[in-house]
C-alpha cells in the first residue's frame, strides 16, 4: 500500500549485490531471508488487501521467525487493533492499538493549534539500544505522515520515540522485528542508515 515503490529503490540503494524484491505473493515472502513489510493509507484497505491476496499468514510467519522490518502502517498492523475506521482488528503481533492523535492535546506550548496528520521532519529519541540504531545519532530528524500512532501495551516494546506535542513511540522492537511509525526511506541520511543497518542485520537485539 502506498509507498512500496520508495521502500524498494531505497533497499536497492543500499544493498547492492543484494536482491531485492517487491512481491504479493506469500510463497516469495515464505522464502525470503528478510522481510520489509511497509504501508501507508487506511488500515482496514491494508488489513483486507493482506487478506484477499493470501498474506496475512506469510507476514505473520515471517514476524516470528526472521529479520522483519515494518514501516508506518506497516509498524502499525503489527499491534491487536486501530481506533482508524472505528476498531479495525490488526495482525496481534505486539500488545497494544494504534489511536488516533486526540485533537484536545493537539496545541503546542504558545496554545497553537497543531495540525493532523502530523507531517514532517522530527527528532526521534532513542529508548533503547538496538543495531538499527548504528551511526544514527539520538536525536536526529526523520520524516512522518501519520494521523495515527503506535500505543504499546508494554513500554519494553518502544525502542524510539518523538514528540507532538507530547512523546509518542516513533519505533518499536523485539526479538527479530524492528518497526518505525516514520518512513525512512525518505529520511535522507538518517533513514538510509536505518536501512543498511537492517540489510545487515541478523535479527538478535
Amino acid at each position: 500500500m502506498g509507498n512500496l515503490r520508495s521502500v524498494t529503490k531505497a533497499l536497492e540503494h543500499v544493498a547492492p549485490g543484494h536482491h531485492i524484491v517487491l512481491t504479493s505473493d506469500a510463497e516469495v515472502v515464505s522464502a525470503a531471508d528478510k522481510v520489509v513489510f511497509p504501508g501507508q493509507g487506511a488500515m482496514r484497505d491494508c488489513v483486507r488487501e493482506l487478506d484477499e491476496r493470501g498474506l496475512r499468514d506469510a507476514v505473520i510467519a515471517a514476524a516470528a521467525s526472521k529479520p522483519f522490518l515494518g514501516i508506518c502502517v506497516g509498524a502499525q498492523l503489527l499491534f491487536e487493533s486501530s481506533e482508524e475506521g472505528g476498531d479495525t482488528p490488526a495482525l496481534g503481533v505486539f500488545p497494544g492499538k494504534v489511536v488516533r492523535f486526540p485533537t484536545a492535546l493537539m496545541v503546542d506550548a504558545a496554545g497553537a493549534r497543531l495540525k493532523v496528520p502530523h507531517m514532517g521532519w522530527n527528532e526521534v529519541w532513542h529508548k533503547q539500544a538496538h543495531p538499527l540504531w548504528a551511526g544514527i545519532p539520538d536525536g536526529d530528524r526523520f520524516y512522518f505522515v501519520h494521523s495515527y500512532y503506535m500505543l504499546p501495551a508494554h513500554d519494553a516494546l518502544t525502542t524510539g520515540a518523538s514528540r507532538y506535542p507530547f512523546e509518542f513511540t516513533a519505533a518499536v522492537a523485539r526479538d527479530n522485528i524492528f518497526a518505525t511509525q516514520f518512513h525512512p526511506e525518505k529520511s535522507h541520511a538518517a533513514g538510509l542508515q536505518l536501512l543498511k543497518n537492517f540489510v545487515a542485520w541478523d535479527g538478535q537485539a
